[in-house]
């Protein structure tokens, strides 16, 4: 990551998102069907707005995003 990239990101973080986002509890809702559509290669922010963002600002549900995701694509290895 250059750090133009980086300063971006963590000015991201500390703004929060512009655009909808998601609770915790739409994001557990719909975590496994987002990381299905991830695994798959397909589009999941386009199909499911607003997990992105809530993902990067939430390390609670990022941390289980992380470990659902390592699970499924050992699962499929």
């Amino acid at each position: 990551m250059t750090p133009q990239e980086e300063q971006h990101e963590q000015l991201e973080r500390l703004l929060g998102p512009t655009g909808h986002e998601l609770s915790c509890d739409e994001c557990f809702d719909l975590l496994d069907q987002y990381v299905d559509l991830e695994v798959t290669g397909a589009d999941a922010d386009a199909r499911i707005p607003g997990m992105r963002a809530h993902l990067t600002g939430c390390p609670a549900c990022n941390e289980e995003h992380e470990s659902l995701r390592a699970l499924v694509t050992d699962d499929r290895g």
